[in-house]
């Protein structure tokens, strides 16, 4: 007969279930864009050069799939790191459960999103190597209307 461990998801993490982080603003630039599509082999024109992007109907250089920018990071002030990631999880181990992007609109170069993250679901599994929390988050992406134009939900096992 094998003995029940203990759930390591406490009140506290179940009640930061649904709550949205504070916005962390992303700056979506030319390099980026061009940097990003580069190393996942686009060769779209779009993707590198503002003639060839306006010339098929974009705004701007287009921001190739899976690409929303990057976090704003200002030299002497801490990093945002949302609630949803600072969990108290005794498991040191993290591995990538896999990582989906729903778009809503189109995002280009010159683009300011304001990212918030929340945390969606906690389960627990035994695995091979042992008990696993599956930590799943969702973040959307807005624009500068507050309009939603990505929503980026991801899964992380931690073990």
């Amino acid at each position: 007969m094998t003995q029940q461990q203990a759930s390591v998801i406490t009140d506290e993490m179940r009640a930061r279930i649904g709550v949205e982080s504070e916005p962390v603003a992303h700056e979506v630039d030319n390099t980026g864009c061009r940097q990003f599509a580069r190393s996942v082999g686009y060769t779209d024109p779009i993707y590198f050069d503002e003639a060839a992007a306006k010339g098929k109907g974009h705004r701007a250089v287009v921001a190739p799939y899976g690409f929303l920018g990057h976090p704003v990071v200002v030299p002497g002030q801490a990093a945002h790191v949302p609630e949803a990631f600072r969990l108290a999880i005794p498991y040191k181990r993290v591995l990538n459960g896999g990582t989906d992007i729903e778009y809503l609109a189109e995002v280009c170069a010159g683009d300011r999103l304001a990212a918030t993250t929340k945390l969606t679901e906690l389960t627990e599994r035994e695995g091979k190597m042992g008990p696993m929390l599956i930590v799943s988050t969702e973040t959307a992406f807005r624009n500068k209307n507050g309009e939603t134009v990505a929503i980026q939900r991801g899964t992380a096992i931690r073990y």
